[in-house]
Parts: structure tokens; sequence; C-alpha cells
């Protein structure tokens, strides 16, 4: 029998806190719809609380190392999984260092081919000083990715590829194209304290329409981080099948996603880059359903500064922008109070576009959580210890 209780709730609670931070393997199912850079901090203090967070990460990222090996091998991107492992990973002497040390490491930006060939091969036999050092059996596990990645390297580009995505990508090669049974290896290996999963294991990209009329495809070129910033702002947001193509395609979550989803004690839009990391997350068909069926708090986490992304929103805006795609499932049946009940705020510290119109996000349904988050250190961004404690406290 299940009994709704409704009760208030103080932020920060210290007596939940404590309780979590005594017994983090009992600790909440926070689950997170991110990217991998912007919540780094976050997830590795949150990790101190609760060893069950949930990292629904956003696949679609084409830029960087993560480019390199999509395009080399067409598959998802790696790189925010492996970020957000690592972030998870336990660094102390009871979990993995040496393994961890390894998988951080990325190769020469600057060497030749002949060196990186020559540094990948002394990892391959166990020969270099990262791979040396690790206790067996985890070594012989980790050789073996290194070999099979070799197997499948062909012509690949090594300069500057970071080691983590090198082994995760090996996995995911060698499973068939299932990226879960390398999450999970990895996440054995380096003692990850939570769960990470892709939304969705699809070679896809993000497309977008400006308010200009323009089309634009690919992440990169959205975050205003490798490429020039957007001359105007995102009007709308869709998955598409190639960089040169902005034909929208149409992509479904799978059942475990659902059933991940559904397992959540609190539901976190959290900061991030809006359109690449959080909205790119609700984008294929069923998230928006999963989480309507999910009967948990629901919060939003706006950023605060500037995000090159946003330009033209206000805060309101990105409220209901967010709505629209954690609606899109079933407009017509899925009420903003199934997927969205407060909004995260400081505005005595923080820095919103637009300021924070707490009638109108009222009007909505919304109830604005307005506490401390930006701390003196962390300014004008939100503290990671201040925003984990007032997630842990609603939960």
């Amino acid at each position: 029998m299940r009994i709704k209780i409704e009760r208030e709730v103080m932020v920060p609670d210290p007596i939940k806190l404590e309780r979590c931070r005594r017994t983090p393997d009992l600790g909440p199912r926070i689950l997170f719809f991110s990217g991998g850079t912007a919540l780094k901090k976050t997830s590795s203090v949150l990790a101190q609380f609760t060893h069950n967070s949930i990292h629904v990460i956003t696949p679609f990222d084409s830029g960087g190392s993560s480019a390199v090996i999509r395009n080399q091998f067409n598959m998802l991107a790696v790189g925010d999984i492996r970020n957000r492992l690592m972030a998870l990973a336990d660094q102390s002497v009871l979990g993995n260092p040496e393994i961890y040390r390894l998988f951080a490491y990325r190769l020469p930006k600057d060497a030749g081919e002949e060196e990186l060939r020559a540094e990948f091969e002394e990892m391959m036999c166990c020969r270099h000083p990262l791979v040396r050092n690790i206790p067996a059996p985890m070594r012989k596990i980790i050789r073996n990715h290194f070999i099979q990645f070799a197997d499948f390297m062909g012509d690949f580009n090594l300069r500057g590829a970071s080691i983590g995505n090198l082994i995760l990508t090996a996995g995911y090669l060698t499973n068939r194209r299932h990226i879960d049974p390398v999450i999970y290896i990895f996440s054995k290996l380096v003692e990850v304290r939570g769960i990470v999963r892709p939304t969705v294991n699809k070679d896809v990209h993000l497309a977008a329409e400006l308010e200009d009329g323009s089309f634009v495809v690919g992440q990169h070129l959205l975050t205003g981080k490798e490429a020039s910033p957007l001359s105007s702002g995102i009007k709308k947001l869709w998955l598409a099948e190639h960089l040169d193509d902005s034909t929208p395609c149409t992509v479904q979550i799978r059942n475990k996603m659902k059933v991940l989803i559904n397992s959540a004690e609190l539901i976190c839009y959290p900061l991030g880059s809006f359109y690449s990391s959080v909205v790119a997350n609700l984008l294929p068909v069923g998230i928006g359903k999963a989480i309507s069926d999910t009967r948990c708090p629901k919060i939003f986490t706006p950023n605060t500064g500037t995000d090159p992304e946003l330009k033209g929103h206000s805060l309101t805006d990105q409220i209901h922008k967010l709505l629209y795609y954690l609606r899109k499932d079933d407009p017509e049946n899925i009420t903003v109070s199934d997927v969205l009940n407060f909004v995260l705020v400081d505005s005595v510290n923080g820095i919103y576009p637009g300021g924070v119109d707490k009638k109108e996000i009222n009007k909505l349904g919304i109830q604005v959580i307005d506490c401390e988050l930006v701390s003196e250190e962390s300014t004008p961004y939100l503290d990671p210890l201040l925003l984990s404690q007032a997630l842990l406290s609603l939960t």
C-alpha cells in the first residue's frame, strides 16, 4: 500500500544531510538530465552524500576528441559519459587511484604519429608506468581493451585522445555496439558511486532552427565553445541523422531507460548549456512520458551568469521552452505539474536573464524555491556544495 504524505521541507535540512553523509550507500536516487562538464563538480560533491544518483547524459556531442571517435567509428559520443563516470569515481585509496589516473590521461596533442603509436603500444604491452602499476587482474582487463581497440584502430588519430574514451570505445565495439556493458565494467574499475547512462545508444546529432530562420546542425556549433557564439537565438531543437542534413529523425528511448527514470526519487533539470545539455536529453520520444509517469518532485536549477545558447531568453522563457519539450510526447494529457514542480534559484546572489519573475512562474503552477546557492567563492556560478545540499534536502 502506498500512502501520499505532504510535509514541509527545510532547505538545507542539516539532519537529512548528516544522515546522507553517514550512509551514502542508502542515499537518495536523484536523477539528472545533463551534459558532461557543468555538473562535474556538483556530481563529485554529491557522491559524498549518495552513491545512488542517476545521470542521464546526452550522447550527441560533435566536437573535440569525441568528434574524432564518432567520425571514425560511427557511434554515439562517449566523452561526456566518461567525464561523468570520472566525476563520480572514488578517488581515495579505497578506490582504484592507479586506474583513475590512467583513464584521466590524454595522449599528447603535439606529438608525432610514431611517438603516439609507440606510447599506445607501451600501454597495450603493460610497459607504460600508468598501466604497469595497476594491480592484477584489473591490469589484464584493461590490457584486453587496449588490444581490442588496436584491432579496430586503423588510421585513427591518437593526438590528444583520452584513454578513458578509448577504453569505452573498445568495449562498445566488441560488445556488438552495446554501451551498457562497457559502462558497467568502467564503473567497477574506477569504483563509480552512482549510475551513468546515455539517453539513447544512437549515432545522431543536434539540429536547430534559429530565430533568423537559419539552420545549424552539430552540438559543437551551438555551445559557443568551439565556434563563434550564435548570432541569433535558438527557436527550436531536434535530432538529425547526419551533420550535413537537418532533416528531423525520430529516436525512441528503450524500456530500460523508462524503468531507470521511474526509479528516481527526485528529477533535476540542472545547470549546463540549456539546449545542448538539458533540452537535448528530452528530445528522444518517450522521455517526457516517462518523466510524467514518475511520482517524485521535478526541479529546474537554471544557470546563473551567461549561457551563449540562451541569447534572447529570459528565465521565464527558459521555463516555457523546458515545458514544451517535456510535454511534447502528449501535450494534451501531460500537465505542467506532471513534469515540473519547482524552480530552484538564488535571487540575491545569482544572475538570471530578465530576473526572477515569481508571480509569472507561480501562475504556471510552479513553485519558486529561493535560497542561497551562490557562494562568495563560486560567484557568479552555483556553488556545488550548496546546490547538492538543497537537492538532497528536497528528496
